[in-house]
C-alpha cells in the first residue's frame, strides 16, 4: 500500500536495515509456525552507530551450529546454541547474517562483521557525516534468546572453569535458537550481539557456514507466454551463470536463456542511498528461463530442470491451462502476499497470512481444479532486502511450480524517486521494478511495459500498471484501449480487468487508497467495453461492489435458489469490483458503515477462486485458515441467468 499525488515528491523514509551500529530437520517443527506478527521488524531501523565490542564479555562464550561441520543443504532448520553466558541478559541475541555485495566485494565482506568502513563519500550520501563504520552483512533473521525460554533463568547450566579438583567455578548458561534457511548461495554467519537491536555490541561469531551447492537450481515457476497454452515457461534461480536445461515430456529438452541484476541497476538518490543500492543488497545469483515448446492445452506433464554439473531438481508434474476459446476455466486470484518466516525469527517486511494462503491454494491445487494463479501486485515485499525474494520463491514453489503463475506489478515492486513511477514512494526501496521484471518474466509489452493480456478459457484477462502512467494518450491507455476493442467475444465472453491500486475501497487509512486521477482515466474504458469483472489488490482486506460506475450501483444482484448473489451481464450496466489484498499482508479493517456500492465486507487472510464456463461465472472468497466459503458470488450470461449450477455449493 502507500499513495502520494503525483505531483507531490515525500522525503524517503528512515535509513533501512541493521547498520555498523543437534541435527539439520528439512520441516518446521509445529511449534515453530507463528500465529501473528508484527508488519516491519524491529532491526530494519537501527541507527549508524559505531558497533563496539560488549564490554567485559564472558570467556567462555561459544555459538555451536547443529550442521555437525556440513555445509548447509538446501533447505534447513538449524539449531544454533549460545553457550558460555555468565549474566543472561534480555537484550542478548543472535543475527543471521549473509554477506552482501559477494560479487563484487568478496573480500571486503569476508571480514570482520564489525570492519568494512564505507568511503567517506558514501558516509555523506547518507547525510551521516561522522566517522562511523558499517555492517557490510545484511541481518537476515534476528532472535532475542529469550526465545528460549529456559535462558533468563538458566536452565540450562553448564560450567565454563573447573577447579583442580573439579568443582565449578565458573557457572554458565546457555539457550538454543532454530533458524529456518534456505539456499540463498552465501555465506551464512551466526553472530552474538547484546544491547537490543537498538544499541547492539558484539559479543561472538559463528564463522561463516557454506552451503553444500551454492549453483542448486531451485525454486522453479511456470508462466503462461501465449494464449494457445501450447508453451509455458520455466523460471528457476541457480548460483551458477552458465546455461542450464529443462528436461520434459516425453524426451524433450530445452537450454535456458541466463539474466541477472546487479547494483547498478537499482534505483536510489544522491543523498541517500536506497536499501537496495547499499546495505539491503545480496546477490541474485543467476536467472534462468526457458520455454518449453510443443505442448497440448489442459494436460499433464513433468519436467525437471539443471545440468549434469550442478544437479538437477527433482521431477515436477505440471498442468497447462485451457486453450483460448474453449469452455472452462478454474483459477485463484490474490494480490499482497509476501512471507512470513518458518521459525521463530523477525525478519524484514513479514506478512503474517503468507503461509497460510501459501498453504490452502497449494491444497486447492492438490484437487487438480486450479488451472492457473494469478497474484496481483505487492508479491515477495522485499522491497530493497533483496535476499528476501529467495525466501519467497521458496514459499510459493509448491504452487507456481505445477500450474501458470501470472502477475502484476505492484507499488512495492515499483515505486522510487526519480524512476518515473506515477506514484513517487520509496515503496520498492530501491528496486524500481528490475528484481520484480527478473524473477516474473510476464508476455509483456516490453522491458519495464509490465502490462499484458492473455486468454485462458472462456476468459480474456488484461492486467495493467497501476504504478507507470496511465492517463488518457499514455502508451498504456492506448494498449488498454486498443486491447479492449479488440476482443472476440464468440470465443472469450468474459472480460476480467487486473490491476494493483483499486478504484473503490471503504478502507480509509491515514493516506487515501484511491486515486480519483486514476478512476477518472480508466473506468470510462471499461464501461466503454462492457468489462465483466475488475480485480484489485494493494488494500489489504476482501471487498465486493454493486455493478458500479463513478460512484454509483447501475446494477444490483439478485439472489438465486441458493441464497447466493447473481449479476445478470446479459442486460450490462456495469463491472463489478472485487479487492483481494488479503494474500498476506497485516490485514485492513472496514468503517462501520460502508459506502452504498459496498455489498460484501471480509477482513480476513484468503483468496479468490474463480471458475468460468461460458455463460456462467462464480467468484468466491476463502478463507486461507479454514477453507470456508466467506463471500460468493456469480455473474450469468444468457440462458444461465435462469439456473443455479450444482458447482456453486462446492465449500
Amino acid at each position: 500500500m502507500g499513495f502520494f499525488s503525483s505531483s507531490v515528491v515525500p522525503p524517503l523514509l528512515v535509513l533501512l536495515g541493521l547498520l555498523c551500529g543437534g541435527a539439520v530437520s528439512s520441516s518446521p517443527p509445529p511449534e515453530m509456525l507463528h500465529g501473528s506478527y508484527a508488519g516491519k521488524s524491529e532491526f530494519r531501523t537501527v541507527n549508524r552507530k559505531e558497533l563496539q565490542s560488549c564490554l567485559n564479555p564472558s570467556p567462555y562464550l561459544a555459538i555451536n551450529v547443529s550442521t555437525g561441520g556440513a555445509p548447509l543443504p538446501d533447505e534447513a532448520f538449524v539449531k544454533v546454541t549460545v553457550a558460555g553466558v555468565l549474566r543472561p541478559d534480555a537484550s542478548d541475541w543472535v543475527a543471521m547474517i549473509t554477506p552482501s555485495n559477494s560479487r563484487r566485494f568478496t573480500d571486503a565482506c569476508t571480514r570482520s562483521v564489525s570492519g568494512c568502513p564505507l568511503s567517506g563519500v558514501n558516509y555523506v550520501e547518507t547525510g551521516d557525516l561522522a566517522n562511523l563504520p558499517l555492517l557490510c552483512h545484511y541481518p537476515v533473521k534476528a532472535q532475542y534468546l529469550t526465545s528460549d525460554p529456559g535462558y533468563m533463568g538458566c536452565k540450562n547450566a553448564g560450567c565454563g572453569k573447573r577447579s583442580v579438583a573439579g568443582a565449578c567455578k565458573a557457572r554458565t548458561c546457555a539457550a538454543t535458537l532454530t533458524f529456518h534457511v534456505v539456499n540463498f548461495r552465501t555465506d551464512v554467519e551466526f553472530v552474538l550481539f547484546s544491547g537490543g537491536f537498538k544499541t547492539p555490541c558484539l559479543l561472538k561469531r559463528s564463522g561463516a557456514l557454506r552451503f553444500a551447492n551454492p549453483a542448486s537450481p531451485l525454486y522453479g515457476h511456470l508462466s503462461s507466454t501465449d494464449s494457445k497454452a501450447t508453451s509455458m515457461r520455466l523460471t528457476w534461480v541457480s548460483g551458477d551463470g552458465n546455461p542450464q536445461q529443462v528436461q520434459y515430456g516425453d524426451g524433450k529438452s530445452s537450454t535456458s536463456e541466463v539474466a541477472t541484476f546487479t547494483q547498478d541497476d537499482m534505483c536510489s538518490i544522491s543523498v541517500l542511498p536506497s536499501p537496495a543500492k547499499d546495505f539491503g543488497w545480496h546477490d541474485p545469483g543467476y536467472i534462468h528461463s526457458v520455454i518449453m515448446t510443443g505442448l497440448q492445452p489442459s494436460q499433464s506433464y513433468t519436467y525437471r530442470y539443471g545440468s549434469d554439473s550442478v544437479g538437477w531438481s527433482d521431477t515436477i508434474k505440471f498442468r497447462t491451462p485451457p486453450a483460448a476459446g474453449s469452455d472452462e476455466l478454474s483459477f485463484v486470484i490474490y494480490g499482497d502476499m509476501g512471507k512470513a518466516p518458518l521459525d521463530p525469527s523477525v525478519e524484514h517486511y513479514i506478512q503474517p497470512g503468507s503461509i497460510s494462503v501459501a498453504k490452502a491454494v497449494a491444497k486447492e491445487i492438490q484437487t487438480g481444479k486450479v488451472d492457473s494463479i494469478f497474484h496481483i501486485g505487492d508479491i515477495s515485499y522485499a522491497t530493497g532486502f533483496l535476499v528476501e525474494w529467495d525466501f519467497f520463491l521458496h514459499l510459493i514453489t509448491p504452487l507456481a511450480s505445477q500450474v501458470s503463475y501470472m502477475t502484476a506489478i505492484g507499488n512495492h515492486e515499483r515505486d522510487y524517486a526519480n524512476s518515473a513511477s506515477v506514484y513517487v514512494t520509496p515503496d520498492s526501496g530501491g528496486e524500481c521494478g528490475v528484481a520484480y521484471e527478473s524473477y516474473f518474466p510476464m508476455p509483456a509489452v516490453s522491458k519495464d511495459k509490465p502490462w499484458y493480456s492473455i486468454k485462458q478459457g472462456s476468459v480474456h484477462f488484461i492486467v495493467m500498471s497501476t504504478e507507470h502512467e496511465w492517463s488518457e494518450k499514455s502508451e498504456q491507455y492506448n494498449w488498454m484501449d486498443e486491447d479492449l476493442s479488440s476482443i472476440d467475444r464468440s470465443r472469450t465472453p468474459w472480460v476480467i480487468f487486473i490491476g494493483h491500486r483499486p478504484m473503490y475501497s471503504s478502507h480509509g487509512g491515514i493516506l487515501p487508497n484511491v486515486d480519483s486521477n486514476f478512476v477518472a482515466s480508466v473506468e470510462p474504458l471499461l464501461l466503454n467495453y462492457q468489462v465483466d469483472l475488475v480485480f484489485f489488490g494493494h488494500v489489504h482486506n476482501y471487498e465486493r461492489t454493486c455493478a458500479v460506475y463513478q460512484g454509483n450501483c447501475n446494477g444490483i444482484p439478485t439472489k438465486d435458489a441458493n441464497g447466493i448473489d447473481v449479476y445478470d451481464n446479459s442486460n450490462y450496466t456495469a463491472p463489478v469490483h472485487a479487492i483481494v489484498g488479503a494474500g498476506g499482508f497485516s490485514l485492513d479493517n472496514f468503517p462501520n458503515n460502508g459506502e452504498t456500492w459496498s455489498l460484501s465486507r471480509v477482513s480476513e487472510f484468503g483468496y479468490a477462486r474463480v471458475h468460468a464456463t461460458r455463460a456462467d461465472m462464480l467468484v468466491q472468497f476463502v478463507n486461507s485458515s479454514t477453507m470456508e466459503v466467506r463471500d460468493q458470488f456469480r455473474i450469468v450470461k444468457g440462458s444461465s441467468a435462469k439456473k443455479t449450477p450444482s458447482l456453486i455449493i462446492q465449500q
